[in-house]
């Protein structure tokens, strides 16, 4: 992906200090120097490898059930177990890289995913599949909060962070598309094998380059790690991922959904109670009650969480009503990684003219205006322009609210919070992805009265409905909560 438009952020007669890693050693940059270009490319590469990885898979689940003898009822482990560990663990390790090291952690992070991936494309059991996957989930929670505190703080908060984070999240949310794509081609002309072993290369290349390019960023002084925090918030998290992903295959009313939900709530309750009592918190209160922080990662939650369950919803449409292969279904999505990508390389130009607030609730208005937009989806294929044109607009529009979304939620916080910061941020991204196909399969289900097409299709479109609610409430929310700035530098 080309850097070009981050580059336009000013010209070399700006050149200031080639600052490390946020702290403040001289003025901040003004321009790109070579080595935050090359800092740049080595982040977004590990960040966009990430987000494949959360969908690369989805296509090749049953060649895999085939190949190494998992039972139909154990397939959704493949995705679960990566999902658990990578939203129930992102908080630690974002407050990890605060506390240890933010390059050591990331760099440590991609050992350990390299190492899986490999492990995962050999795997002849399993049992060792699924091994492989929990690594890879940890990998991805520690590598995502580091890697992207690792941008804020190589960035200085104005319109060089803005424009890495505009790229950033484009590239993260073309990551998910591509993943379907590049799932489909790699099992369809290779093995899905491949899937895993691709990886492999780019982890290598980045652990290679990035110890001479990435300076270590942490604090002088080292505060004790908050353990009982950081215990009761990761199960915590994990129990309320596991019962979100139990209520999709068994339902919202079901035991099995309801005992790990509560759980967890109670688990992450004992977390606030445990914060507000402890010397060295990890999350500090007076952090999360940042106007900035707690409704921006509302809102972010709710893009992540809208956007990614659209994809699921309308990739029913395409194989369940319109006939489409899982192929040729995830090449439709091509438009929306292009919408992504656009819309992550306006926002900063966006951000920069109406500010982060504005640019969240136009963003929001977007998404809802064209997710509504599908309910005019029909059975036939005379309606794929209404689908490429509504993932299209309504991908940009989700990308200015993501982008928005991360500015907001890392702004106005020292470098020593950065971590942190991301962290949250992180764990909103990930629990969004995790909760959305859910909750959308609950509601389409529920909403589908018979068999066949009609019947997937009137279900389909209740899902849409409410989906397009969110969104809408997602943005009202930001409008009420967040204070409109008249610019986030």
């Amino acid at each position: 992906m080309s850097v070009t438009d981050v580059e336009a952020a000013g010209t070399a007669s700006g050149t200031a200090a080639d600052t490390a890693s946020g702290s403040a050693a001289g003025a901040a940059p003004v321009a790109l120097t070579p080595r935050l270009r090359l800092v740049l490319v080595l982040l977004l590469a590990a960040q966009f490898m990430l987000a494949v990885d959360f969908s690369i898979l989805n296509v090749a689940l049953p060649v895999i059930g085939e190949g190494l003898g998992f039972s139909l009822s154990h397939l959704q482990w493949i995705a679960t177990s990566f999902a658990l560990c990578a939203a129930g663990f992102t908080l630690l390790f974002g407050r990890v890289a605060d506390l240890f090291g933010r390059r050591r952690l990331f760099l440590g992070g991609l050992v350990v995913l390299g190492a899986a991936s490999l492990v995962g494309g050999l795997a002849r059991s399993p049992e060792v599949l699924i091994a492989a996957r929990v690594f890879q989930g940890l990998a991805t929670a520690a590598v995502t909060p580091a890697g992207l505190s690792l941008l804020t703080t190589s960035f200085p908060e104005g319109p060089l962070r803005e424009k890495a984070l505009g790229l950033n999240g484009a590239l993260m949310s073309a990551g998910f598309t591509t993943g379907a794509v590049l799932g489909g081609l790699l099992t369809d002309l290779l093995s899905w094998r491949w899937a895993f072993f691709v990886n492999v290369p780019v982890a290598l290349a980045v652990l290679v380059i990035a110890p001479a390019v990435i300076k270590e960023s942490r604090p002088d002084e080292r505060p004790a790690l908050d353990l009982p925090g950081a215990v009761s918030v990761t199960l915590g998290l994990l129990a309320v991922v596991f019962g979100l992903t139990r209520a999709g295959e068994k339902g919202w009313g079901s035991v099995e959904a309801l005992v790990p939900l509560a759980v967890g709530v109670a688990l992450l309750l004992v977390f606030y109670a445990v914060e507000r009592t402890v010397s060295a918190p990890l999350v500090p209160l007076g952090v999360l009650g940042k106007r900035s922080v707690a409704w921006g990662n509302i809102a972010g939650l709710v893009a992540f969480l809208t956007e990614t369950s659209l994809v699921f919803l309308l990739t029913l449409h395409l194989q369940k009503v319109l006939g489409f292969s899982p192929l040729a279904a995830g090449l439709s999505f091509g438009v929306l990684g292009i919408g992504t990508v656009l819309g992550g390389t306006i926002a900063p130009k966006v951000i920069g003219q109406i500010g982060s607030t504005s640019t969240l609730i136009t963003g929001g208005l977007l998404q809802t205006v064209f997710t509504t937009a599908l309910l005019g989806l029909g059975d036939d294929r005379s309606s794929m322009w209404l689908l490429l044109i509504g993932t299209f607009a309504g991908g940009v529009g989700n990308m200015l609210v993501i982008v928005g979304f991360m500015v907001t939620a890392t702004s106005g916080l020292a470098d020593h919070e950065q971590g942190l910061a991301t962290g949250l941020a992180t764990m909103t991204q990930q629990v969004g992805i995790t909760m959305g196909t859910p909750v959308m399969s609950a509601v389409a289900t529920a909403a589908m009265t018979g068999a066949g097409a009609p019947a997937v299709l009137g279900g389909l479109k209740v899902a849409i409905a409410v989906n397009a609610a969110l969104v809408l409430l997602g943005t009202l929310t930001s409008a009420l909560f967040l204070r409109t700035r008249s610019r986030t530098r």
